[in-house]
Order: structure tokens, then sequence, then C-alpha cells
């Protein structure tokens, strides 16, 4: 899974970590907003700031789930539910199987690691 992209860029004259409305991040990534208010729904990791009479403010991070959310969804063919499930999943620090503890899995990386060296010597043999 690739990292998040960068922010679009906001041509507003705001730093760039300022707090956007959802307008303008509507208007940034080309997405309608009860589009955004419905993945805000799906998603749980997207939680704009909301302030009095519910008016949301999406912080950088937020800009850079929606672009996430939106790659996946829209250019890379996922449901919502699988989005969900790979962004979710690349939140989690990888783990090797080696880290486990589990001393058979180090063992069968080890097995895997001497056949693919055998496999490479004969086919370079060949």
């Amino acid at each position: 899974m690739s990292a998040m992209p960068e922010n679009p860029a906001f041509d507003d004259g705001k730093a760039p970590d300022a707090l956007r409305t959802i307008g303008e991040v509507a208007r940034a990534l080309g997405i309608k907003q009860h589009v955004l208010r419905y993945w805000e729904e799906q998603f749980p990791a997207l939680e704009p700031i909301k302030r009095s009479g519910g008016r949301r403010y999406y912080r950088p991070q937020d800009v850079a789930l929606i672009a996430e959310i939106d790659r996946l969804v829209h250019r890379e063919g996922y449901t919502l539910r699988g989005a969900c499930k790979a962004i979710s999943s690349s939140d989690k620090p990888e783990q090797s199987f080696a880290d486990t503890g589990d001393a058979p899995l180090a063992n069968l990386i080890d097995d895997l690691a001497a056949i693919r060296r055998d496999l490479a010597k004969a086919l370079a043999g060949a």
C-alpha cells in the first residue's frame, strides 16, 4: 500500500496547515460535499473538527485521507468497504514474521530464502 498522498494545493492564501471548510476541500479535490459527509460515516478515521452549528473544519491529515479515499474508490475501483480495510491496514505498522517470536515461522522464512537461492543458481546455470 502506498503512503498517503500530499495535500492538494490550495490557492486561497492560507497557510498549508490551516483548517479548511468542507466547501474548500470539496472544490480542491473535486468531490461533492454530500459525498464527504457520507465518507465521514463510512470511514472512522475521517473525523473533521466540528464547531458550533455542526460546521466542519478539515485538518491537513483529514484532507490527505480524503485524497487517499478518492484515489482508492474512484481511480483504483475499490468499494467503500475495501477502501476502509485498505486504509485501516495501512495505518498498522508492518511486522515481519521474524518479529513475532514464533521460531517455526522464522525457520520457514530461512528455508524459503534458501530455496530461492537454490532456484536462482539453477536458473543461472540453465
